[in-house]
C-alpha cells in the first residue's frame, strides 16, 4: 500500500492518504507532492479530491517522533529542507490549477487542519472527529503563511480563540463557522464530496488565475515572510 494513492473518475482525480495518521515527515510530503505532479501532468483531471484512509484520522500534522530528534541534533540543514517542504506543499495547494478538496474523515490537529485550509473546499464527518490547533499546548507558533492560511477559512474572533486555548471543534461546529461546506455522517461524507467535487467542473487555465490572485497575501506570506524564519533557524520546537 503507498503512502498516497491517486485514482481518476471522469474529470475528478481522486487522492487517498494511507500514512497512518498521515502525519508530515520528507517522505510522506514528498509522496503528496508527486501524486499533485502526477494529476497535473499526466490527467485531465479539473477537480482534485483529498480524503484519508485512517477510520480516526485525516492528518495529525507534523510528525515531531522524526523532528523533534532532528533539532536535538541540531541538524538545521535538514529542519531547513523540511520545513521548505512543507512550505512547497502549502503553495502548491493554494496555486494549483484545479479545484481542491478536502474531504476531512477524521481528525484534523495541528498542521492536518492548516493543511485542510490550504483547500478551495472542505466537507467534514460529523459522528466523530475534531478541527482542532493544539499548538499553544505544544510550545510551537505559527509560522506567517500558517497564520495566513488559517485566516483565509477561520473567522477572526474564532481563531484566536482556537489558538490561544486549543479548543477542539466538531465537524458540525465548522459548518455553522463556514470552516467546511458541510457536516455529513461517514457513511455519507465521501459520496457527498465526491457529487459537489465533480461539479467544479472548470478549466484549469482560469482556476489557475484566479487563486494567484485571491490567494496573493497567502503565497506572499509563504514566499517572503516564511522564508526569513526558515532561514533564520529558529523553529521554537
Amino acid at each position: 500500500m503507498t503512502a498516497v494513492e491517486l485514482k481518476t473518475d471522469g474529470n475528478l482525480a481522486l487522492v487517498k492518504l494511507n500514512d497512518g495518521e498521515n502525519r508530515f515527515n520528507p517522505a510522506f510530503l514528498k509522496a503528496f507532492l508527486d501524486v499533485l505532479d502526477k494529476v497535473e501532468d499526466q490527467t485531465e483531471a479539473s477537480t482534485l479530491l483529498v480524503y484519508s484512509g485512517h477510520e480516526k484520522i485525516f492528518s495529525n500534522g507534523l510528525d515531531l517522533d522524526w523532528l523533534v530528534p532532528v533539532l536535538e541534533r541540531n541538524d538545521l540543514a535538514t529542519a531547513k529542507a523540511f520545513f521548505y517542504q512543507l512550505n512547497k506543499v502549502f503553495r502548491r495547494l493554494v496555486t494549483y490549477p484545479l479545484v481542491t478538496v478536502a474531504a476531512i474523515t477524521g481528525h484534523a490537529f495541528a498542521g492536518g487542519a492548516i493543511f485542510c485550509c490550504a483547500f478551495d473546499f472542505r466537507f467534514m464527518r460529523s459522528d466523530r472527529g475534531y478541527f482542532c490547533l493544539p499548538e499553544v499546548d505544544l510550545g510551537i507558533p505559527f509560522l506567517p503563511g500558517m497564520n495566513a492560511l488559517l485566516s483565509s477559512v477561520i473567522p477572526p474572533h474564532l481563531l484566536r480563540l482556537m489558538q490561544y486555548t486549543g479548543i477542539r471543534l466538531t465537524g458540525e461546529q465548522c459548518a455553522r463557522q463556514n470552516i467546511v461546506q458541510q457536516a455529513c455522517h461517514l457513511d455519507t461524507l465521501l459520496d457527498t464530496a465526491i457529487e459537489f467535487a465533480k461539479s467544479v467542473n472548470k478549466k484549469r487555465p482560469i482556476i489557475k488565475e484566479l487563486k494567484q490572485r485571491l490567494n496573493k497575501q497567502i503565497i506572499h506570506a509563504l514566499d517572503v515572510e516564511d522564508v526569513a524564519y526558515i532561514e533564520s533557524g529558529k523553529y521554537n520546537i
